[in-house]
């Protein structure tokens, strides 16, 4: 049952009150002061007060800035009785924390329309106030479970970079050491068939190294000890070091690789190591996946503030299963297509959002796989 003082100190008009409320069956509770009002609140709840302005001591105003500054009664609606319907009156009233005003002498129907409307005002605040109460702590319960599941994340997250880390200094050092002797055995009298076991063998350490150095690249930039140099570099220069640098790496290659570079200099805001390994390792993949007639088309064209670097080739392009999911470590696809170790698109993306650099990866409707890198430039 709900509980209504009414404070005035007028007895007539407390009984008064206290008729027409009776018929529905409210708690009354009644005070004929200003003190004696503060007193019963301070120990009992109320959903709602009746408060006469003029009485002797603390009027009814002093009585309500009172109980705004007190925590337990500042959120009890107040209805202030009145005999003034004056303007200046009912404005001071309600910026002191007033919520209506009924003036004497009081209709019976008005007052228990204004009772009722507030009555239901402070139950539907009350049933937000324990709605918002409730979500709160579903939302501290769920930012907890977040919060340990971020932390184990973090943790497997750490460990896949401590195991490639170690993957990649573990096998790096005996690997050479194969690499080196197959190539002193090369040398020696052998037959054909030891040859082509010591090219096989020279081609998979050589791929484990490549693997090694992916994986260390990752390792780096995800733990945030690589910190990139972005200064101005020349798209040209950066292109054709790549082209050379595969060239040197993949001395058989029947790659054709059609540079479409603007005559004029290019300037871009980049780390030149990076961007450097992110083209060469685009470019050995269309080494590797291009077909049986490799093609590799590199063009760049400017767009708004952004250069725009482009690599086409005559593929198979990306399989849906690589396509779902490119930028993760160990996923099925390589940085193009559908086979390799799967670290080799991250280490792109990862190296290129040390550039602040995007990178779009799409099959085109006439075939094969396109990249498209792009990057600030540096505008003359």
């Amino acid at each position: 049952m709900e509980k209504i003082l009414i404070v005035d100190d007028v007895s007539k008009n407390i009984q008064m009150l206290g008729n027409i409320l009776s018929h529905k069956k409210y708690q009354i509770a009644y005070a004929q002061n200003g003190e004696q009002a503060l007193d019963i609140c301070n120990n009992q709840r109320f959903d709602l007060i009746l408060l006469d302005i003029m009485m002797p001591g603390l009027d009814g105003y002093q009585v309500c800035e009172q109980l705004k500054l007190n925590p337990k009664t500042k959120e009890i609606p107040i209805i202030f009785l009145t005999a003034k319907a004056d303007m200046d009156s009912i404005i001071k009233g309600f910026d002191i924390g007033g919520n209506d005003y009924i003036t004497k002498p009081f209709n019976a129907t008005e007052l228990i329309a204004r009772v009722n409307t507030h009555l239901l005002i402070n139950r539907q605040r009350k049933k937000l106030k324990e709605m918002n109460n409730d979500l709160e702590k579903r939302i501290t319960s769920r930012t907890s479970q977040l919060e340990k599941a971020n932390h184990k994340l973090g943790i497997l997250d750490q460990a896949k970079s401590n195991f490639l880390s170690i993957i990649s200094h573990e096998i790096r050092t005996p690997l050479n050491g194969v690499i080196g002797l197959t190539e002193l055995l090369n040398q020696t009298k052998i037959n054909d068939d030891q040859k082509e076991y010591l090219s096989n063998l020279k081609e998979v350490s050589e791929r484990l190294v490549k693997f090694s150095n992916t994986a260390l690249l990752i390792t780096t930039l995800r733990i945030d000890k690589y910190h990139p140099e972005i200064l101005p570099v020349s798209i040209h220069f950066l292109m054709e070091d790549s082209i050379k640098q595969f060239a040197l790496n993949y001395p058989e290659s029947i790659l054709s690789i059609n540079s479409n570079l603007p005559s004029e200099e290019l300037l871009v805001k980049g780390d030149s190591d990076l961007l450097r390994t992110c083209f060469l390792m685009i470019i050995e993949n269309a080494h590797k996946y291009a077909g049986k007639d490799p093609e590799l088309s590199i063009s760049v064209i400017k767009h708004d503030s952004l250069l725009q670097i482009i690599f086409i080739d005559k593929g198979p392009g990306f399989s849906k299963e690589a396509n779902s999911n490119l930028f993760e470590l160990f996923s099925s696809g390589d940085i193009l297509h559908n086979e390799g170790s799967g670290l080799g698109l991250a280490a792109v993306k990862l190296a290129l959002d040390a550039n602040e650099a995007e990178i779009d990866i799409s099959n085109p409707p006439e075939g094969g796989a396109k990249i498209v890198i792009s990057i600030d430039y540096i505008m003359g």
